[in-house]
């Protein structure tokens, strides 16, 4: 009973993705106006209005509580205990990173994965230390969004979630699959541990943000358009982790 609950949490982004989705293509322009068509394929971004109304939401929020707490973080941690704890997240991510390795037909990128976990927690003391690295197998990204780019699935218009920030119909999905489908996330869902699972998702927040600080600043001092800017940096770097797990692949793309 209590799997089935965890798994509707993945209907209910499915279900937003996919009206997202056909809210979107029923905005696309005529075929008569080759102007308006090629501007829309282009930008693909039908929802602007809603999106720029969720992003200045988003933007809110990061202002008076997650950028704030972003920086005391830095202030007060410094950098060793900061990468300890980099490390030891990257670590509980790892087995659903190797499971999406295994959907692309990865197989180098699902071994050293597995690798890395096994060295990581064990010699690396529950994944505080990064003694995968050294030996030469880095960490590397992956979650169901990229998989499914990798299938051959298409990304769909641009799309703003509340808290979560820049995504498409393909990638709302994704991470739909990704917040219920972790091994180790299901493991402690099942033993009424799911404070475990909160704390983690809470403590990636911030250190994510706080890996992004400078960067971010800099985008918004600098860019005339920040809404846009960080648009097309997240198409740019979605579509760089789908081309990298193609590349690796020999799956073929549903057509």
């Amino acid at each position: 009973m209590r799997a089935k609950a965890h798994a509707k949490g993945a209907l209910r982004w499915a279900t937003l993705a996919m009206l997202a989705l056909l809210f979107a293509c029923a905005q696309r322009p005529p075929a008569d106006d080759p102007d308006a068509r090629a501007e829309y394929d282009q930008i693909n971004d039908p929802l602007e209005p809603m999106n720029r109304a969720v992003f200045d939401f988003n933007g809110a929020l990061d202002t008076v509580f997650l950028r704030p707490i972003a920086q005391g973080y830095r202030a007060v941690v410094p950098q060793f205990g900061r990468d300890r704890v980099a490390d030891f997240l990257r670590n509980l991510g790892d087995p659903w990173v190797f499971v999406n390795d295994v959907l692309q037909g990865n197989g180098k990128k699902a071994g050293e994965t597995l690798e890395r976990f096994a060295l990581n927690s064990s010699f690396g003391v529950l994944g505080i230390m990064d003694v995968a690295k050294p030996l030469g197998i880095p960490h590397h990204d992956a979650d169901f969004g990229q998989t499914l780019g990798v299938w051959g699935v298409g990304d769909g218009p641009y799309l703003v979630l509340p808290i979560f920030g820049p995504s498409d119909p393909r990638d709302a999905f994704g991470l739909g699959v990704d917040l219920v489908g972790d091994p180790v996330g299901i493991y402690l869902y099942e033993r009424n541990m799911e404070w475990i699972s909160y704390t983690e998702f809470g403590m990636n927040a911030v250190v994510q943000r706080e890996s992004v600080l400078d960067f971010l600043d800099d985008i918004r001092r600098t860019s005339l358009d920040y809404y846009a800017t960080l648009r097309s940096l997240y198409r740019q770097h979605r579509a760089a982790l789908i081309a990298q797990g193609k590349s690796a692949t020999k799956l073929p793309a549903f057509q």
